[in-house]
């Protein structure tokens, strides 16, 4: 007998991959959180699903999401990256991402992991919700435009709510599986 999944992820391959094997799964680790946060926000005006295709090409184009390596970035590195048909080339993202690493590895100092960080705006667990339609869960919250300000004001570039709610979403801070699907009781 097959599984009910949420609704979004059913009928591709690689979504309901995805959906079974990391959305919405607690992360703490910062690297994952790191790539997490940038391709939300190469997502900003996208389909996820055109990130998760691109995903591969994304990883090697950004060392694998080194933000120590990309932090560092020149301009010829840049100048690369905008030509690399394999990601999205939108100059204002691709610098936004290194913006983002510079930024990210500040919050480390200040708080010894970015995990530390982003987890204590949910005081360390998910928040479980209780959606029976994927539709009904939000697009953004309060907390989500908390997050987002701070970030921003953290020197963070596209992480306007939304982006930061769909992050939430991604790494488990918010468990927004339909109450009927199998991964909901799991993650």
């Amino acid at each position: 007998m097959e599984k009910h999944k949420c609704g979004w992820c059913v009928g591709d391959p690689l979504y309901e991959s995805y959906h079974d094997n990391e959305w919405g799964v607690p992360v703490k680790d910062d690297h994952q959180l790191f790539e997490f946060l940038i391709l939300e926000t190469f997502q900003a005006g996208l389909s996820w699903i055109t990130i998760l295709r691109k995903r591969e090409n994304f990883r090697k184009a950004f060392d694998y999401f080194d933000y120590k390596k990309i932090a560092n970035y020149d301009e010829d590195k840049i100048a690369d990256l905008l030509q690399d048909v394999g990601i999205i080339r939108n100059k204002l993202k691709v610098n936004a991402t290194v913006s983002n690493a510079k930024a990210f590895i500040k919050v480390q100092e200040e708080f010894g992991t970015f995990s530390k960080y982003i987890w204590s705006f949910v005081d360390n667990k998910p928040i479980k919700n209780n959606f029976k339609d994927y539709k009904d869960a939000p697009a953004n919250t309060p907390l989500s435009d908390a997050l987002s300000k701070d970030l921003k004001k953290r020197g963070f570039k596209f992480v306007g709510s939304t982006v930061v709610y769909a992050h939430m979403q991604a790494t488990g801070m918010v468990n927004d599986h339909e109450v009927s699907c199998f991964r909901y009781n799991e993650v």
